[in-house]
């Protein structure tokens, strides 16, 4: 049952404010928490799908690639090296 899981994750009870219409909201008592109700969830689901919501800034400058630095050891030996 999703209602079970979620409060073994969250505190006793937690109130705050739908994102949507910012009524208050009992974790306790709302099934739909952190919304006040499913019209609300299926709004923001709804948001999220049109692209109204971004992300800020990007998490890494996907612009230039990392370069990673070779690693000795991580390097697989050959079969006929003779490092032994």
């Amino acid at each position: 049952m999703e209602t079970h899981r979620l409060k073994s994750v969250l505190p006793e009870s937690m109130k705050l404010q739908c994102p949507i219409c910012k009524q208050l909201v009992d974790s306790e008592t709302a099934a739909e928490f952190p919304f006040c109700s499913a019209r609300c969830r299926e709004l923001d689901l709804g948001n999220w799908a049109a692209e109204r919501y971004k992300v800020a800034i990007p998490m890494m400058d996907e612009s230039e690639p990392e370069e990673i630095e070779p690693n000795e050891r991580a390097r697989p030996k050959s079969p006929d090296s003779d490092d032994e």
